[in-house]
């Protein structure tokens, strides 16, 4: 078992690198053949297999490694030694990088919910993406990102970490940008891929800080260092850290590109809001959580970017009309909330809330994928009474926003109850400061009402009222061949993970064993439903308005994300254009125009020297013989 993480990093790094390599075509007909489709459907589905094959068997080694340590985290029952192998060690002439793969409690746990995801992503896709010419590529990515991640989950060393970290990056750049002909999905890419890069130079300070003070990058030797070292290092180096988190996690104030990065596939909404990208910063609080604890001004700023970000995100939720959208900004919320969870001092209770959430936020992007699939629009003004097309995709997607409100007995409902009761006990405890403690506790609360309203107005819009638009018809098959099976509402290979997802979307906060407090969760599920209760009366007074205006004068802010966007457009975007187009005219007029300039001058003095090359053979020889007249008076006169 040893061997058993690194084999789980490496077999979707061999399916990635496979993918890319044996699905190309040596030799494509022209586009519009028939040929060229056959070739298309035979490069997807062997890229398909090779996709779905290594990631499944990673995912059973990651099952294996979590049998017992998964649930061991939740409920604090001890730590054992790590289940690794170190394979070397790189020399760097000061503090040697240490290549170790290991998995403990906390890493055993997130590895299964990253192959679990990612192999449910893969198998969606395949339908999703059928008629996908760049679908080999698309899958080796993800093969690639599912790969990233598990080194980051299982990595042993902090620098082993960041490689993962930032392959990550480049594989959200590359997924988001997938149909990159539309100008919006590449500037959505772009933005996605400097917003994080920005964190994680702060990230990468961090990590440089800590294995300088702990004299090693190994993640067990840092931990065992964090009791001698200072508060100065131990807060610089976990603000730095936040940077990255704030990044990778969307929070606060470098939460901007989610959102935008909806652009992509929706299957790459599924992965990087569930198991990926987003959950990477949680789990680094959580993997360093002791060093965070030593550091509590650390921890009151993260305790007052997550008040800020989980009420902001969740008001930006309840205004979209995107349905994506909508389902973004709840992740910046729900990130929130684990973010808080971790400041109020709980990393149980924040990491039973990302493994929860990953469940129930991967089943209701597949299931957003499945109504647009349907429909052929993102926009909720073009949905309404799909309950009885979609029956799967209602059901199922009923389930998701239950556990997203934290209705029991689905799963959220007891996630979010630990996070919040954490939240409580900080108030009391001393964790935080007193005013981030009741800024946290009070935010969350009212985030909870704010997420009842937003998912029941999804919910609605969505699935009940008048239908709105004309369903976009499945594609005729071939002459001369026949449905296999009748399919309603979408391919079999979107449907069959859809309802796999709803089991532990319904039934995985059973499995936590943690200790529920009865006041604290009935004082959420009041005000989850008095948020739902809110938007449902302001849909029945009139279905076909948007509940959306309950928000009054506020709803234009909440619909512009409270115009952060336009601010970081005013202070940095705008001037940083107004520098380039500055530094483009002064290359054109002063570098180039010096070069210009040195050409017309030579060409000039070249035009005076040709004055006396004419051909005149008499002026050559006149100016000879002066020449030689010159020179014997000269001689004459010096001699």
């Amino acid at each position: 078992m040893t061997t058993f993480p690194l084999m789980a990093v490496l077999l979707p790094f061999v399916a990635a690198f496979a993918g890319l390599l044996l699905s190309r075509r040596p030799h494509r007909p022209p586009p519009a053949s028939s040929g060229a489709r056959a070739a298309d459907r035979q490069a997807g589905t062997r890229a398909a297999w090779i996709a779905i094959i290594p990631t499944a068997v990673s995912a059973a080694l990651a099952a294996w490694l979590a049998w017992d340590r998964g649930f061991a985290f939740l409920n604090n029952t001890g730590s054992g030694a790590p289940t690794g192998h170190t394979y070397g060690t790189i020399i760097t002439g000061g503090i040697p990088i240490s290549l170790t793969l290991q998995a403990d409690n906390l890493s055993a746990l997130l590895g299964v919910l990253v192959t679990l995801v990612a192999l449910a992503v893969q198998v969606y896709s395949v339908g999703y993406l059928a008629d996908d010419p760049r679908y080999p590529s698309y899958s080796a990515f993800i093969s690639l990102f599912t790969s990233a991640m598990l080194l980051v989950v299982y990595a042993g060393d902090l620098l082993v970490l960041y490689v993962g970290w930032e392959i990550m990056g480049l594989c959200s750049y590359l997924l988001i940008g997938h149909w990159w002909e539309d100008r919006g999905n590449s500037r959505a890419a772009v933005k996605a891929f400097l917003v994080t890069r920005l964190g994680d130079v702060g990230f990468l300070f961090g990590i440089f800080v800590l294995g300088s003070a702990a004299g090693s990058f190994r993640v067990a030797d840092v931990l065992a260092k964090v009791p001698e070292m200072s508060q100065a290092t131990l807060v610089t180096a976990t603000l730095l850290l936040l940077a990255g988190v704030a990044g990778k996690s969307a929070q606060v104030p470098l939460h901007t590109w989610l959102p935008d990065a909806m652009a992509g596939p929706t299957p790459i909404s599924a992965l990087i809001h569930a198991a990926t990208m987003v959950a990477a910063g949680i789990f680094i609080v959580a993997r360093l959580f002791p060093a965070f604890l030593a550091a509590p001004p650390t921890m009151d700023v993260l305790a007052v970017l997550a008040a800020v970000g989980m009420l902001g995100a969740a008001l930006a939720a309840l205004a979209q009309d995107d349905l994506k959208r909508v389902l973004a900004y709840s992740t910046v919320s729900q990130l929130a909330y684990m973010a808080g969870g971790l400041a109020a001092g709980s990393d149980t209770a924040a990491i039973f809330h990302l493994v929860t959430h990953g469940a129930f936020k991967a089943l209701l992007f597949l299931c957003a994928g499945v109504v647009i699939h349907h429909v052929g629009s993102n926009l909720m003004t073009r949905m309404g009474g799909l309950r009885r097309e979609l029956p799967i995709t209602f059901t199922t997607m009923t389930i998701g926003l239950a556990a997203l409100m934290g209705i029991p007995p689905a799963s959220g409902f007891f996630s979010k109850d630990a996070v919040i009761a954490a939240m409580d006990d900080a108030v009391t405890a001393g964790t935080l400061t007193d005013a981030a403690a009741l800024l946290l506790y009070g935010c969350a609360l009212a985030t909870v009402a704010v997420t009842g309203a937003y998912a029941t107005r999804a919910w609605l819009r969505t699935f009940f009222g008048r239908a709105r638009a004309v369903p976009v018809p499945l594609p005729e098959p071939p002459p001369g061949t026949a449905h296999v099976v009748d399919v309603t509402e979408a391919p079999r290979t979107m449907l069959v993970p859809v309802v796999l997802l709803a089991v532990p979307a319904l039934l995985l906060g059973l499995a936590g064993g943690l200790h529920m407090e009865v006041g604290v969760a009935a004082v959420g599920v009041v005000l989850a439903l008095l948020g739902a209760g809110a938007v449902y009366a302001f849909w029945r007074m009139d279905p076909l308005a948007d509940p959306a205006r309950l928000l009054g004068p506020l709803r234009a802010p909440c619909e512009q994300a409270f115009y952060v966007d336009r601010g970081y457009a005013a202070l940095f975007v705008r001037p940083v254009l107004a520098l380039a187009r500055l530094v483009v005219r002064t290359d054109d007029t002063v570098v180039d125009g010096a070069v210009r300039g040195s050409g017309r001058t030579v060409r000039g003095l070249a035009g005076v020297l040709r004055l006396a090359q004419n051909g005149n053979v008499q002026l050559y020889v006149s100016g000879l013989l002066a020449g030689v007249l010159l020179i014997a008076v000269g001689a004459v006169v010096f001699t």
